[in-house]
């Protein structure tokens, strides 16, 4: 073997293979690093609102792109010829969204009537020969600033405190929602109720047992271009003594009732204050809003007809909206409002329907027990709870008076009774005025008749005149 070196020349290809792939990669990494400078994608426009008309309801304009970002944005309005600017923005670094809030109600010179919104886009892509891709929407809409009106046809001069008020009440035509506020609460109100007034609506309100004395409601009317006018609703509020109550809570109760209704197993070896605590408001939270979820979905037509029945033969055991404090050993652990009447008989009594109506829920509703709702229509609905045995499924229609189920003591009761409670629109009511004949025939039937408030109030005080005229003659 030679041990001089060769003159051959060494095989550079391992070399230039790594030369090349080197240079493949930088210009993967190139067209990597540009491509999104090239996409061609253009931006997206979406619009709050796909009405075709358009008020005082502010409409959100969103651009996006998700590429090379927005370069540049341009928001502009045609009416009658004339164009206006309405935004108009410009990125010196390109933006991957733009939100623009037009309120076209404040732009100067708007007028009532057909106008063209045109949005323009464009992005900073090289695309286009370095332009860009442009996207354009443009939008033929109704300008309308005009809230609707509201005529008020009846209401009522007194409601009671947790109690209903009616009204009725004629929005023009052009209202798309209606209804009554009283604070966080919403109210339906539904035509096609009243006699002979196919355009009047009724909305049955509550002045809720936990709202401020102080406070009233208003009526409600949006049309479909998000403007609204809002009328006040007047009446004297008739004060009404909840009761206040201590309950002791005794270790059988405790063991037998309470601790059974904590889900979380847990959670049960805690204090008797932590456990019952947890039950009478983390349990009670979750019923209340099962109550709220079944009873805020209104029926838009009457299920029912005059005045609701109590359980026969039965005795009020407690009153709705009682302020109840719960004691163990003598020291206070927790408090709650109760939201019905307890009505008690004998033991495993007939359960009736207190009226006419569809079953919206049945089943177990924890610190309730077994329990039963019933949907009488125009958002009205009654909860029958503590049953021990339930004889109608959702779904049912059923007849005042017809037998739904048994007395029991499921749930929180201390024993066998049934708790009946009101419900409008998902809000705990006064139950007494519905089992009262004279306040649906001062209150309910003549506004159904399509009777005017003044026409109400003149025969209300004609018949009190006539019946002291009686009174004297006897």
């Amino acid at each position: 073997m030679s041990a001089f070196p060769s003159d051959r020349p060494r095989n550079r290809l391992p070399v230039l293979l790594i030369l090349l792939l080197l240079i493949l990669a930088g210009l993967a990494a190139a067209a990597w690093m540009f491509r999104a400078r090239f996409e061609s994608e253009p931006p997206q426009v979406a619009l709050s609102s796909n009405a075709d008309t358009l008020g005082l309801k502010p409409l959100e304009i969103t651009v996006a792109d998700k590429g090379s970002g927005l370069k540049a944005v341009t928001v502009t309005l045609s009416q009658g010829g004339q164009e206006q600017s309405i935004a108009n923005d410009a990125f010196a670094q390109p933006v991957p969204e733009k939100k623009d809030t037009v309120a076209l109600a404040k732009v100067p010179g708007i007028k009532e009537g057909p106008a063209t919104l045109k949005i323009t886009a464009r992005d900073a892509s090289l695309w286009h020969s370095l332009k860009g891709n442009e996207a354009t929407v443009e939008k033929t809409i109704t300008i309308d600033v005009t809230p609707p009106t509201i005529n008020l046809i009846a209401d009522d001069r007194y409601v009671n405190f947790g109690g209903v008020g009616v009204l009725v009440y004629q929005p023009s035509a052009d209202t798309a929602e209606t209804g009554v506020k009283m604070g966080n609460y919403f109210f339906h109100a539904f035509p096609g109720v009243i006699n002979g007034h196919p355009d009047y609506y009724i909305a049955l309100f509550a002045h809720p047992y936990n709202a401020p004395p102080a406070e009233r409601p208003v009526i409600v009317a949006t049309d479909k271009a998000g403007n609204t006018r809002e009328m006040r609703v007047a009446y004297e509020l008739k004060n009404v003594k909840y009761k206040k109550s201590t309950i002791a809570v005794s270790d059988n109760f405790y063991q037998n009732k309470v601790v059974p209704l904590l889900k979380d197993v847990s959670k049960r070896n805690g204090s008797v204050a932590e456990v019952f605590v947890a039950v009478d408001k983390g349990v009670r939270k979750e019923n209340e809003d099962k109550i709220f979820e079944v009873t805020s979905k209104a029926t838009p037509k009457m299920l029912w007809s005059g005045a609701f029945a109590q359980l026969s033969n039965s005795k009020v055991e407690a009153n709705f909206a009682d302020e109840r404090t719960y004691t163990y050993n003598g020291q206070p652990i927790d408090t709650a409002l109760h939201l019905g009447y307890d009505l008690s008989v004998t033991k495993n009594y007939p359960v009736e329907a207190s009226n006419s109506g569809t079953v919206a829920f049945t089943g177990d509703l924890g610190l309730y027990g077994n329990a039963v709702i019933i949907d009488h229509g125009l958002g009205l609905f009654t909860l029958y709870g503590h049953l021990s045995s339930i004889d109608v499924k959702a779904g049912d229609n059923v007849a005042k008076r017809q037998v739904i189920g048994k007395t029991g003591e499921t749930g929180f009761a201390g024993g066998d009774h049934l708790h009946f409670g009101v419900y409008l629109d998902g809000v705990a009511i006064l139950p007494v005025e519905w089992w009262d004949q004279k306040w649906i025939d001062d209150n309910i039937t003549p506004k159904l008749e399509g009777r005017s408030g003044e026409e109400i109030a003149t025969s209300q005080m004609n018949a009190r005149i006539a019946a002291k005229k009686a009174k004297r003659r006897k």
